[in-house]
C-alpha cells in the first residue's frame, strides 16, 4: 500500500474513524505538521478502540489479520490489519533483518512467541519469507523446550536464533550447564524487549561466534518503527524510510526534542496504516536522538518502568547500570525491582537472576553502590520512612516473565491493593 501524505491521511481518517474526527475537531483543514495534531492519549484510544462498537476503525473487519498485544503488563488489547498493510509491513522489515546481520543462505530460529493472537513469531516468519535474501526458515516458537532447541542447533546447524531476550538466555543458559558452546551460531536477534547488558556474558559464553543486533522496532499496537542501525550499539534505530514518521517528545509538555542525548517519549505515525490508524501514537518507550538531524534514535527503555519506595525514584536503566558497574566478574543474568510492603512501610527488593553461586559479600557491595548513586534512599531509610534496599538471588529461570509473552517484568508490585 502506498505511504499517504500527511494531509491524505488526515483527511482520509477525519472522514472515516469517529475517534480520530473527535480528536481532530479543532485541528485546522489544512495540515502540514504533526505538531499541528494532539498526541493520542493511549486511555482514550483503547477505550474507543473496542469489540464490538469500535471507534477506531476507518472500515468494516472484512479482509485483516486480528493480533493480540502483549507487553509486559499482561493486560491484552486487540490490534488488526488489513492484508496489503500488512505485506508492506513484513516486506519493509525483512530488508531490516538484513541490515540487521541475516546473510543469504542462513538457517533461522525463529523463537518468538505465537497462538492465541499474540503475532510475534508469525510477523518475523513472513518478514523472513519477504526479506531480499534466500533464508532458511525454523518456525520453532518460544514453547518449545530449550532441550529441543539446543539439539536442533547442533543437529541442523542453525546460523541465526531470534527471540526475545529471556528465551535466547535460556537457550544459553542450557548450553553452559551442559557444558557446551553452538559455534554455528553468527547471529542473535532479539526483538519484544531491549536486550540489557546483564545478559551479555551468558549469551557470548553460549554462543562465542556469534553478533547481537536487533531484529528491528515494531510492535502490535504502533506497527512498524525502526530498523536496526548496524553497529556495537543495538540499541540506536531509524525510521522506514517513505512508512513511518518517530518523533521524540518532552514527558510533561509534548514538545519536539530536537537534540541529541536528550530524551523524551517515543512517538510513531505511520503513513501507510489505515484500517487502524496510528498517528502520534505514543509506543510506550523513552528514546533520545543520536545524530544532529534526528534521523536515528536510541531505545531508553520503556516509559513506564521503574520502581518507587517512599519518595524515592528507582529508575530501571540507571540501577542497573550502577549494579553491572558493581559487579565486575558478571554473576548478574538478570534484574527486576519487586515493591513489598511490610511493618508500616514499603520496601524494594532487588530480584537478581544468577546463573553460577555468587559470593556472600556481592549483595552488600550492591546496596551500597546503590546507595553512593542514589542518596536518598539510605537517608529516607535513615529517616524511618522505609526499609532498607533489599538483595534477593534467585535462579535466573525463576526471574517472572510474562506468561505468554515471555518478556522481563521489569517491575512486580508485590504490595496489598488496600
Amino acid at each position: 500500500m502506498p505511504a499517504k501524505s500527511l494531509q491524505e491521511l488526515v483527511d482520509f481518517v477525519r472522514t472515516h474513524s469517529p475517534f480520530y474526527a473527535e480528536a481532530y475537531k479543532d485541528v485546522p483543514e489544512t495540515v502540514s505538521h504533526l505538531t499541528q495534531l494532539p498526541v493520542i492519549d493511549h486511555t482514550e484510544f483503547w477505550a474507543a478502540n473496542t469489540w464490538p462498537d469500535n471507534r477506531v476503525l476507518t472500515g468494516p473487519l472484512t479482509d485483516a489479520g486480528v493480533y493480540k498485544t502483549g507487553g509486559t503488563t499482561g493486560v491484552p488489547k486487540l490490534s488488526v490489519w488489513s492484508r496489503t498493510e500488512h505485506a508492506d509491513s513484513v516486506t519493509a522489515f525483512g530488508a531490516g533483518i538484513v541490515q540487521a546481520g541475516l546473510k543469504p543462505g542462513h538457517r533461522v530460529a525463529n523463537l518468538f512467541w505465537a497462538g492465541e493472537l499474540y503475532g510475534g513469531m508469525l510477523y518475523i516468519e513472513h518478514a523472513l519469507h519477504a526479506a531480499p535474501v534466500e533464508n532458511v526458515r525454523l518456525p520453532v516458537g518460544a514453547g518449545a523446550p530449550n532441550e529441543f532447541i539446543a539439539d536442533l542447533i547442533r543437529d541442523f546447524g542453525v546460523n541465526v536464533l531470534a527471540g526475545v531476550p529471556m528465551k535466547l538466555a535460556a537457550v544459553a543458559e542450557l548450553l553452559v550447564r551442559r557444558g557446551r558452546t553452538a559455534d554455528s551460531v553468527e547471529l542473535l536477534l532479539f526483538g519484544g524487549d531491549l536486550l540489557f547488558t546483564d545478559l551479555r556474558p551468558i549469551l557470548l559464553r553460549a554462543f562465542p561466534k556469534a553478533a547481537i543486533a536487533s531484529v528491528g522496532y515494531a510492535s502490535i499496537d504502533a506497527g512498524l518503527v525502526g530498523r536496526p542501525v548496524p553497529g556495537e550499539d543495538v540499541r540506536v534505530h531509524e525510521a522506514f524510510p517513505h512508512r513511518t514518521v518517530v518523533e521524540i517528545v518532552d514527558d510533561v509538555t509534548s514538545e519536539p526534542i530536537t537534540t541529541p542525548g536528550v530524551p523524551g517519549r517515543l512517538l510513531v505515525t505511520n503513513l501507510f496504516r489505515t484500517l487502524m490508524p496510528v498517528i502520534r501514537f505514543p509506543a510506550g518507550d523513552r528514546a533520545e536522538w543520536v545524530d544532529a538531524q534526528c534521523t536515528r534514535f536510541r531505545l531508553l527503555g520503556r516509559s513506564i518502568e521503574g520502581g518507587r519506595v517512599g519518595t524515592v525514584s528507582m529508575p530501571i536503566e540507571d540501577v542497573r547500570a550502577v549494579l553491572v558497574e558493581a559487579d565486575p566478574d558478571r554473576y548478574i543474568a538478570g534484574m527486576q525491582m519487586v515493591q513489598r510492603r511490610w511493618d508500616g512501610k514499603d520496601g524494594l527488593i532487588l530480584r537478581l537472576g544468577y546463573v553460577e553461586e555468587p559470593p556472600a559479600d556481592l549483595a552488600a557491595r550492591l546496596v551500597e553502590a546503590v546507595y553512593a548513586a542514589r542518596p536518598l534512599f539510605p537517608a529516607e531509610v535513615a529517616d524511618g520512612a522505609i526499609h532498607e534496599l533489599g538483595i534477593e538471588w534467585v535462579p535466573r529461570s525463576e526471574l517472572l516473565t510474562n506468561p505468554r509473552t515471555g518478556k522481563l517484568q521489569q517491575v512486580v508490585d508485590e504490595r496489598p491493593a488496600n
